[in-house]
Parts: C-alpha cells; structure tokens; sequence
C-alpha cells in the first residue's frame, strides 16, 4: 500500500494482555517480559546491550521480545497522519476487486486536482518500478505529463521500453505533449522509448489498416503484447482539453451516439458503459491503440483520475477491469464508496 504511515508504536502491558502462548507464564516470567520489552521500546536499548544488562544470550533477548509479542506484552499500532487516507484505499480495494489503491488529499475546495494526483503518481512508479518492465503509457493525459515532469531518475535502468499504447500524432503544437511524455518516462527510467507515429483516429479503416503495416506503427502494436505495466489516464465523454487541441478528440456526433449507447468514460479511446463493459463505438475500427483485450491482459494497469466531474468514468473502468491500480483523490474515493 502506497502512502506514508508513521512508525510502529509499541504499548507495553505489565499485566501481560491478552496471552497468545498456550501455557500460562509465572509471574517472574511475565515481570522478565515487560522488563525486557520496556528495555527495548521505551528505552531504545538494542539487544546486545540488553543481554550484558540483565547477564544473558543475545538471542534469548530475542526469544523473550518474541514471546512478548506473542502473549500480547507488546502491541503494534500502526497511526495513519493526517492526510493518509489508509482505510480509504483498502476499502476501494475491496470494493472494487483492484490490488492497490492510492488516494491523495488535495487542499481546498475547487482547486486542481493534477498536481496532488500527479505528485502521488510519481512517488508510485518511484516505489513500484523495480526492473525489467515494459511500461505502456497513454499519449493524451496532462496529469501523466505532469507526473514526469515531478518523477526522479532511476539508476540504474527499472525498464526495458516506454511504449505509447494510442497514436501520438495531432496537431503541431499540442503532439509536443504525447512525444515529451513517452521521452521523458523512458528517459527516467532508463528505457528506450517506442512511439506510435500515427494520429490516434484516423478517417477510415483503410487508413488504419495501411498506416498499421508501417514499420515504426507496427513495432509499437508488437509491444503492446509485451506490456507489463499501463499507465492509464480515465477520460469522461467530454473531451480534454489537451485531447480536444490535439485534433484526436471525437466529433460531436460520435459523442451523441456514444451517449445512447450508454457510455460513460474511455481508457486508451476505448469507451465502456457504468459497468464497464465496452461499448461498440461507431469509430472503433478506425482507432490506433491498444484494443481492449490486450489492455486488460496487462499485468498492472494504473488508472490516474480525479475530480467528481470523472466518478462515473473512474467507478466503470474499476468495474470492468481496465484498471486494477486506482490513484485518485478523497472526494472521488469517498463517492465510489458511497454507492
């Protein structure tokens, strides 16, 4: 579980608590437990020092330390600060069948939620990341840009290739974002980047098909099977504004039949309905990213999203498994929990 907790504190008990072991110690027995363990955790003596001040073995102190965690002499709690949101995350995790969740506080009402999420993304790929992936990235979010922008270096390499799992073409001055991304994620980590040099929708299954065959689009479509990590941003059916200048975004049309089919969000161009399930986009033939099998046979998919304006998209992508990493803020978390 990602996110800072303060040290064990550990609450001696003279009057043993509650014995775990199944014979009952004497009194003198008990008297050692407590001595030894106050030694430990009040005092801060280390065991050696331990043994030569009461004249016994090293590793009977360490016996006598164990018991006292056995017998209830010594109890572990662990304090969430403020800020950490533990019971949050585990219950989203079992809410929603993930395997680990990340919720980040974002200070005042109103204010951006980018920055707090793309900090806790950072410190999430800084933790996880550990050697020899192959991470996935989508091209078009601005809270995983600016997550590289706050990332540190990696020494040595945790990667093998950053891969761009939707074209990352569009117009001139907004592309710059989908390249830096990709560039500067393999940058950090290491690996060499793969790009997809085709504009996330194209006019035509023609052209998806023609421009699939080209070397450099069908290199990365041959990584997309070898993916070991995604790194997901959660879109709602109201474009972006970073998508929406990049010319990939859907035109008002599609997003109108999208509506009646009952979409609420998308994954990599890939809308599903409230539970998830995809939904048969009259454009999916002319898209150029990872399709939707592929995406959610990857091992570890992290699902970067915030926002109540996102809940319906975030809460659909959890349900149908094309996240199974959530980072998010409170606010979301506490509405996905509230249903």
């Amino acid at each position: 579980m990602c996110g800072s907790v303060s040290g064990p504190h550990a609450e001696i008990e003279g009057d043993g608590g509650t014995v775990a072991a199944t014979t009952t110690p004497s009194p003198d027995h008990v008297r050692l437990l407590v001595k030894v363990a106050r030694m430990y955790h009040e005092r801060g003596m280390r065991q050696p020092e331990i043994a030569a001040h009461l004249n016994m073995s090293q590793p009977r102190v360490s016996r006598l330390l164990k018991e006292a965690v056995d017998r209830g002499v010594v109890r572990t709690v662990v304090v969430s600060p403020e800020g950490v949101h533990a019971e949050l995350e585990d219950a989203l995790v079992e809410r929603y069948g993930l395997r680990d969740a990340v919720v980040v506080e974002v200070e005042g009402a109103g204010l951006d939620v980018i920055p707090a999420l793309a900090a806790a993304t950072a410190a999430y790929l800084d933790a996880t990341l550990k050697g020899g992936d192959v991470i996935g990235v989508s091209s078009w979010s601005a809270t995983l840009l600016e997550s590289v922008k706050v990332m540190r270096a990696k020494t040595p390499s945790v990667a093998e290739k950053v891969v761009q799992m939707i074209g990352g073409s569009g117009s001139p001055e907004v592309q710059l974002h989908a390249t830096r991304l990709t560039s500067r994620l393999a940058e950090l980590t290491g690996a060499r980047p793969v790009f997809a040099p085709s504009a996330a929708l194209v006019g035509s299954k023609e052209l998806h098909d023609l421009l699939s065959r080209e070397p450099a689009m069908a290199e990365a479509m041959q990584a997309w099977s070898c993916l070991t990590l995604a790194v997901l941003g959660i879109g709602t059916l109201e474009p972006s504004p970073l998508l929406r200048r990049s010319g990939n975004a859907i035109s008002p049309a599609d997003q109108r039949q999208l509506e009646e089919l009952g979409a609420v969000g998308d994954v990599c161009a890939r809308y599903f309905d409230e539970d998830g399930s995809p939904v048969d986009a009259p454009f999916n033939d002319r898209i150029i990213g990872i399709d939707p099998d592929r995406l959610r046979a990857v091992e570890r998919r992290i699902g970067v999203a915030g926002g109540l304006n996102k809940v319906a998209a975030i809460r659909g992508a959890a349900r149908g498994g094309w996240i199974n990493i959530l980072i998010t803020d409170v606010e979301v978390a506490r509405d996905l929990l509230a249903d």
